[in-house]
């Protein structure tokens, strides 16, 4: 019983750590997304996340840090306190909405699919035809989305964008399914090995995440991005990182991100 008391006492400081409130914000992402969010050539982090998180930690007139993590790992750091927030293209999902909280949503989007360019698929009902074999990249929506209605399909689960990018360019998967902007880049880096249908599965919204129960910061949060929106910082970041894109989707008749 006395060792037992001894344990709790020297353990009880760290089953806290991850609950005490920081002076510094801290935000995780996963920096191999650009242009929402990445690494600069000086080894900074940069894009439309990062320049939110600067604006939220203004509002709360704190220093930020960031940390670059795996994109699976964002929810369990943001569980356990080590992150105050997730910033990282983060899709609100009903189904994550189960694990934290989210914030307003400040940009909308759609799921849609990457083909090589002889491929047969021209729409979601050809992902339904027997054998199909698609790449998912893990944790994102995406794979979601194809567990749930694509039961037959074979899926090939990957870590990164570009994993699952090579499978569509070399012709070994039929399809990748992930979010418009992406779709749209990616082609535009192989336009003769690829074609992009744009037109969305599903209408998704990215959000800021946090752990339940954090009303305070949420408040702060929504704060930031309806000022953001309203003094048109989403329009200069557009300009700055996604005037491109912008000029893409409008030629498509797609909405916009921050439309």
């Amino acid at each position: 019983m006395i060792l037992s008391r001894r344990l709790l006492c020297l353990l009880a400081p760290l089953l806290f750590i991850g609950c005490a409130k920081r002076d510094v914000l801290v935000i995780g992402t996963d920096a191999t997304y650009p242009p929402f969010e990445f690494m600069d050539e000086q080894g900074k982090f940069s894009g439309v996340s990062v320049a939110i998180g600067d604006e939220i930690a203004k509002k709360l007139g704190k220093p930020v840090e960031y940390r670059n993590m795996n994109f699976d790992g964002l929810i369990p750091a943001l569980q356990t306190g080590q992150i105050d927030l997730i910033i990282s293209s983060v899709t609100a999902s009903e189904q994550r909405r189960q694990s934290i909280d989210f914030s307003d949503p400040y940009v909308k989007t759609g799921l849609s699919i990457l083909v090589a360019k002889n491929s047969t698929v021209q729409s979601a009902e050809d992902l339904k035809a027997p054998g199909r074999k698609l790449a998912v990249r893990i944790a994102t929506t995406g794979e979601q989305w194809c567990r749930e209605y694509l039961k037959d399909a074979k899926l090939v689960a990957l870590d990164t964008d570009a994993a699952c990018v090579l499978e569509v360019v070399n012709g070994t998967v039929d399809a990748w399914v992930y979010d418009q902007v992406s779709v749209m880049n990616y082609h535009a880096q192989h336009p003769q090995q690829t074609r992009a249908l744009l037109a969305p599965l599903r209408e998704e919204v990215w959000a800021v995440g946090l752990k339940k129960g954090r009303d305070d910061l949420k408040a702060k949060v929504n704060e930031t991005i309806a000022q953001m929106k309203k003094d048109g910082a989403f329009a200069k970041l557009a300009d700055k990182y996604l005037a491109k894109e912008r000029d893409m989707m409008k030629a498509q008749n797609i909405p916009f991100v921050f439309d």
